[in-house]
This record gives C-alpha cells, structure tokens and sequence, in this order.
C-alpha cells in the first residue's frame, strides 16, 4: 500500500490538477449543504479534504468518520471557491477534491478536544500525553527541541569537542540532592546510583587527554520539584582542558547567540557581567532579571543614628542590612496591592513591608505619606531622598533585617512589581554572574561549597585553609532573563587542593578515598588545569518557547510527585523481581 505522495504542508498551487495521496489525522470536520468536508493532519500541516456524495463509498466511509481517525485520503487538488479562502492556513487557497478515501484507524471519543486544551486540567493532558502531544505548541515545542539540539552539536563539533557518553549506573556522589538507588542483583546489598551530572566522569576525561568532551546527558535527582525541575532532566555537559574562565565563558556565549540566531533568529546582543557580590548588592540573589530596571540601593548607613527602632536595630547588626526599592510612577499601587505585597513577603520571613509614597519631594517630610514618616527624623528623610533620587509619583519600599531575609523578600518583591506595572524593558536580557565565594554556612549551620567541592579556589592551600569564607572561586552562571541556565567553572586539578577543600567539609582521607578515589587518582597522575559547565537543556527550550514549564518541552515528563500518569510508574516489583535483588518491601501500613 502506498500510504501517500504528499505532506499536507507541502501541498499548494503549483499541485493543481495533480492527483495525490495524503494520509493523517482528522483534526475538524464540517458537514455543509450534503458535502462533507475534513481538515487533515499531518506532522507538516492541515489542508481541506472534500468528500462529495458524487462519489457514493469514499462519502459513505466519511459518513461514518469522526475526529482523530486516520484516514488515507486520493483526490485531485485544486483551487477553494471563491469567498472559501482561509488565508490562515498554509495551504488555504487550495483543497483536495476526494476521489478514494481508506480509514487506516479508527478513534473512540476523545477525553478532550485537542484545541480546547487551555481548559483540561494537566492531570488528563499528562494521562492521555500521546493526545497532548499531536497538538500544535506541543508538536512546535518538540520540533524546536531538535532543531536546537541540532545547532548546539553542530557549534560544538566545529569548535572540536568529541562526544562521549558517560556511565548512567554509577556510584552515589555528595552533589546536593538525594540519589536514585538501583539495587546490583550480582552484589547483593549493594547499589547503583544513577548520576545527578557526569562531572567526576567528565573531569577523569580531561586527565584521559580528550581535551575537548561534551554529551548531552541524562541527569537524575530525587528531590522536590518545581515548574522548573524534573526528576530526569537533560543538560549540555562540556568540558575543556588547558582552558580559563574567560575561555568557557566566550564559548558558550558564542554558542547560545548563534543556538537563539540559528533557531529563533533572535539576537541577544551582549552578555554583561556582575560579580557574586554586585549581584547581591543590587539585586539580592545571584540571578537577576537585567529586563527589569529596579535595583535595591543600601541605606543602612541613614538609620545609623536613628531612633526608628525598626531601621536602627538592623542598621547597627552586621549581619543585617536595609535596602531600598525606589519604584518610578509606583503612586498607581494601590492600598489593597501593597497589603497584598506586605502579606508576600511575609512568607518570605520578612516581618513587614515598610514603604513612603513620594508626592512632592521638594517639600521633605511634608512631600511624602507613609505610616513611617513620624518615626523618622527629617535630616534621615533629606538624605534619603537624595541618595535615592526620589521623584514625584514614585514609592520606596524598604526591606530592613538579617540580610539573607532582605534579599530573598525584596528581590522576590522587585519581580512581582515589575510584573504588575509592566516594567520590563525588553524581551530577552542575558549575562554572567562570576567571581562566586568557594564555600558559605548552610542554614544548618555547616560550611557548604556553593558550587561543588570540584570547584577550584582563587588562592592558595595556605590561604584557604586560615579562612576559606573569603576565598573566591572562578565559578560562573549564565543567566537568562532571571533564570539560571547553567553553570561552571575552573575545576580543581591539583590533588593536595582537592584533598584540603574535602578536609575543610569535614570528609577525612577515608571517606574521600572511597568516594571520589577514582578522581584523585587521576589528579595525582598528571592532570591538566581543566574547565566546564553544564546548561539546563530542558529549561533553555522552555525559556525559547515561552513556556511555563518545562513539563510543556519534555516528551513525557513526570508530575510534581514524580509520577508519570500515563504508564502508571513507578509501580510494584513482583515478589520474584524482589527476590532476585535480595530486597524485602517494609509493610508500611504496620504503626512502628
């Protein structure tokens, strides 16, 4: 059987007169005056089938076909009537009149209608994904997918990087998130681990003397999930020896232009860059959203002297901080909104939102309204409204205490603001945070390496070992419109600062042997200063398509408990699979 000589998309004028054959989907059908007309599917497009009772059993089997059958449609093509044009559609000049119509499949009735999505709850999209995904932005997100896969390899493959797959049954590695565990039938008791990254591989590569690597790896990690995060993921892993930061920060800059130019031909002109600490300070995190104007400016040094006991606590601790959000032509927040933005950022552990309307600064203190203005001394208010370059019709809101809780509340509060006054600048605003701190207290207390352990520090064994808090790192992130698109840095390549930066997290000798033992070796046997990052592919394609999550770019993703609806997994082991690994399954209905 020849299924067909055409694709619906690449049918137009110049096909009039021709007899072809289409085969796909029945996307609409319309019954019009005893004619019967399809919109029929296929991966390249729709065009207008017509079935006419002239023709007895091609219409009798249309009679009788309803949305999604699969159909192979013959007929001759030729021009729509006038008054029928569709001009939004490729092919709506035109339509096939149906001579021979064979249904390859038939359908049952639809949970939903492929273009009434917008109002299916995500559960039944994801049980019925084969549904979801013959929809048009889901076939759009998938085909760019590719298309954007495609470019990244062939970018990496000019600029000379070999790729090499890395093991997915592997050992357990401290990097941040829980393991998934698979038990060894051979070695009873024992486990797999399927990697959160390749890099303990990708690194024992450069010391290999492949001096260019980069795959597109398969990452797993068994922890919360957000819009933004899935169990399994893809990442763009590369890495290069005998190069700096400099030299992997060029190229991957390089490579996303040319990736958003090739694929979207959108140019993302220049990639600023801010330091760790630059970030912090006016942005309060470490990936801001360069489309939006406001930044924080410090004013603890105003409240110094004053007797607001809110501001003056703060203004006298170290570890505190008070940043002010000077909002242009914010006199159009109302009440309401700010008692909204007030209750926001208290679920932030901020203890309050204190804010002053600007109406006339010219006047000082009698110029602004705010239910702070009284506890503030107005030689604090004339300063203030210097250092802030306050203007008529702006509002100032403050965030004042420990500074990890300024910073989470405000720079959370600088988005949402953004968001409700429409402040964004442009469509798309790249750059690099760099020069990251090597290590920083956890919130339970424990000195922990902001990147990973592997990172090398910008000073020496002596230095970092009398205070590794101020040592800095040649760590970098590329940040996308306030979403983090990967990260890297300069990797550790000498076996004595390996083993100093496992000491000072507390992993002895031992335990590191047993860990990484693999790694040092390689490292004591003549590996080369060597460099990386890895870039989120899944959420990259979500930021390219728009989407608001990445479950909307991934095939068949799972749910945010890490199910996937559609097969029903994960799901029970037979007592006999159980066996054979030497497992027993808890009775976890029994109270212990």
């Amino acid at each position: 059987m020849i299924f067909r000589t055409h694709y619906c998309g690449s049918i137009n004028k110049k096909d009039i007169g021709q007899e072809i054959a289409i085969a796909g989907w029945i996307h609409r059908r319309r019954d019009h005056g005893g004619v019967i007309f399809f919109d029929i599917r296929d991966e390249t497009g729709l065009i207008q089938v017509v079935y006419s009772p002239d023709n007895k059993e091609s219409f009798s089997l249309a009679e009788s076909c309803r949305s999604e059958f699969v159909l192979l449609s013959k007929g001759i093509v030729r021009e729509r009537p006038e008054g029928t044009i569709n001009p939004d559609l490729a092919s709506g000049e035109i339509e096939i009149d149906a001579s021979d119509l064979t249904i390859l499949n038939n359908s049952v009735a639809l949970p939903f209608q492929l273009d009434e999505h917008a109002s299916v709850g995500e559960e039944t999209r994801l049980k019925y994904r084969f549904l979801d995904l013959r929809r048009d932005a889901m076939q759009s997100n998938l085909r760019l997918r590719a298309k954007v896969s495609h470019s990244v390899r062939n970018f990496l493959n000019e600029e000379g990087f070999l790729e090499i797959e890395t093991p997915l049954l592997t050992k357990a590695t401290p990097e941040g998130a829980r393991d998934y565990l698979v038990p060894s039938r051979t070695y009873p008791g024992s486990f797999f681990a399927l990697p959160q990254s390749p890099q303990l591989f990708k690194q024992t590569l450069m010391a290999s003397g492949f001096e260019k690597y980069y795959q597109f790896a398969r990452c797993f990690r068994d922890e919360d999930l957000r819009a933004d995060r899935q169990p399994e993921f893809t990442q763009i892993d590369l890495e290069s020896a005998f190069v700096n930061a400099k030299d992997i920060i060029s190229l991957v800059t390089r490579m996303i232009s040319e990736v958003f130019k090739e694929t979207l031909g959108i140019d993302l002109g220049k990639f600023p860059q801010l330091t760790y600490a630059e970030a912090i300070e006016k942005y309060g995190i470490d990936k801001p959203d360069l489309r939006n104007p406001l930044v924080f400016i410090e004013v603890k040094d105003l409240f110094v002297g004053s007797g607001f006991k809110v501001f003056s606590e703060p203004a006298n601790s170290e570890d505190s901080r008070i940043a002010a959000l000077r909002v242009p032509n914010g006199e159009s927040l109302s009440r309401k909104q700010i008692d909204y933005y007030t209750d926001f950022v208290g679920t932030l552990g901020a203890k309050g939102l204190a804010y002053i309307r600007v109406e006339d600064p010219s006047k000082g203190k009698e110029g602004l309204q705010s239910p702070i203005i009284k506890f503030i001394d107005e030689s604090i208010i004339d300063n203030l409204l210097v250092t802030l370059n306050a203007k008529k019709g702006d509002i100032i809101f403050f965030g004042a205490g420990k500074r990890k809780v300024v910073n989470d509340s405000l720079s959370a509060l600088r988005d949402l603001v953004a968001q409700d006054l429409d402040l964004l600048t442009k469509e798309w605003a790249p750059c690099w945070i760099v020069d990251f701190p090597m290590f920083e207290i956890a919130g339970s207390g424990k000195m922990t390496p902001l990147h990973h352990p592997f990172t090398a520090p910008r000073c020496s064994i002596d230095e970092l070992t009398e205070n590794p808090l101020l040592a800095l790192t040649d760590a970098y992130d590329v940040i996308l419109n306030g979403t983090e698109l990967g990260g890297g840095s300069v990797r550790i390549h000498d076996h004595e600062m390996q083993s100093t930066v496992l000491g000072i997290l507390n992993i002895d000798q031992e335990e590191a042997e047993e860990k990484f033992g693999f790694l040092i070796s390689a490292l004591k046997h003549g590996c080369p200063p060597h460099a990386g990052l890895a870039i989120g592919f899944d959420r990259m394609i979500m930021l390219m398509t728009q989407s608001n999550s990445i479950r909307d770019v991934i095939a068949f993703p799972k749910t945010q408990t890490a199910s996937c609806l559609m097969t029903d997994a994960p799901g029970a082991a037979s007592f006999e699979q159980l066996n054979e690994l030497h497992l027993k399954i808890q009775d976890l209905t029994k109270e212990t």
